[in-house]
């Protein structure tokens, strides 16, 4: 983790973001622990640079500006796409123009993807939240949205359950 958290400080990132970074690591390799669907060294590494597009926005960019730093880094593909897909529970190429950002399709397909960003859904800073609190908090987002938070937690519990 001292190259990845030496890359978020390299990249501007602030302590908070990397203490961020540091607990969503540490929950997503809690989850996979024992589980052979999933490889520990993407999920560190995503993990831990899931957020460094912070370093160059707070907004919901910071996703594919993170992907895009870390693909000009010489990053592998597999890293980037955590990055890229971690926003939510993803983002259709649809829903991404209708943000401005982007037209690709930011939906997390792998199981890294995919638990990289349950693990940041289930945390606020570097405090864990219940999944039930964040589905509540998602009823003002469009019906399609809630049913992909509600999928991805339901079957990220089976998986690592």
């Amino acid at each position: 983790m001292s190259e990845t958290g030496a890359l978020l400080r390299e990249a501007g990132c602030d302590e908070g973001v990397i203490r961020h970074c540091r607990a969503v690591t540490a929950l997503a390799l809690e989850l996979a622990r024992g589980n052979p669907l999933y490889d520990p060294v993407l999920l560190e590494t995503g993990g831990m640079l899931h957020d460094i597009g912070r370093s160059v926005t707070h907004g919901i960019g910071h996703a594919q500006a993170g992907a895009h730093l870390l693909s000009a880094h010489g990053l592998p593909e597999a890293i980037c796409r955590i990055v890229e897909t971690h926003t939510g529970a993803g983002l259709t190429a649809d829903e991404c123009s209708l943000l401005r950002l982007l037209p690709r399709d930011c939906m997390p397909q792998s199981p890294e993807e995919r638990l990289v960003a349950y693990a940041d859904k289930r945390l606020k800073g570097d405090r864990v939240v219940s999944m039930e609190r964040e589905l509540a908090r998602s009823y003002a987002l469009p019906r399609r949205v809630r049913r992909r938070l509600y999928r991805l937690w339901r079957e990220t519990e089976l998986l690592t359950g």
